[in-house]
């Protein structure tokens, strides 16, 4: 049995690895490879080319792992009351209830992941993003109580909720964001236009 069992394991790693070199021999012809460069590249390359593969790969499976923090929010809870129960070492004093109202009600038990696009990215565009992936961003609330279970978790990346939106008397548009200064933990505002840094976290709900 053990040995049927290891056949088949063959045949089927066989076949997946067959799909594979012909979806990668397709898509360098895509890219304007030729036959004779692949096959040169096969033959006099190949254990060094194959390691290059597995070194995307790997760094592929790591950066899209996924770590869901769950969280229960309650919608009843004023920002200002989440801002103190986070205690950070430094907040913005303009995240408020007032300049962060939120319309949703209750309380709810959430997942937020976090979304790491590893590049710098405009708002607008991190938001097309998530959206297309079928998350939400996070607002406020939802941000402020990730902040208060999992404190630690800002001082290893910034995490941008793009769900709320204040307008400041400047006329801008400014969002939360959780971060560090040394080993400090501190509750900014960043303004929504800016583009953010390949190292932000966007907290992010699933639709």
């Amino acid at each position: 049995m053990a040995k049927n069992k290891n056949v088949s394991l063959l045949v089927s790693a066989a076949g997946w690895i067959a799909g594979l070199v012909e979806f990668l021999v397709r898509a360098l012809r895509e890219r304007g490879v030729t036959d004779d460069e692949i096959h040169a590249l096969v033959t006099e390359k190949g254990e060094a080319l194959m390691a290059k593969i597995a070194d995307v790969i790997a760094e592929f499976v790591k950066a899209t792992k996924k770590i869901v923090y769950t969280i229960t929010v309650d919608y009843a809870t004023s920002v200002d009351e989440l801002v103190k129960l986070g205690k950070y070492d430094w907040a913005n004093d303009n995240i408020t209830q007032k300049n962060f109202p939120t319309t949703r009600t209750g309380k709810a038990d959430i997942e937020i992941e976090l979304i790491h696009f590893d590049r710098s990215i405009s708002s607008e565009k991190a938001l097309e993003e998530m959206d297309r992936m079928g998350y939400r961003a996070a607002e406020v609330h939802e941000l402020l109580a990730f902040g208060v279970k999992y404190p630690d978790v800002q001082r290893e990346f910034p995490v941008v909720a793009l769900g709320s939106v204040w307008q400041d008397p400047d006329g801008l548009r400014d969002v939360a964001c959780l971060r560090r200064d040394a080993s400090d933990r501190f509750l900014s505002l960043r303004a929504f236009g800016r583009d953010w840094t390949g190292a932000c976290r966007f907290a992010a709900v699933r639709k």
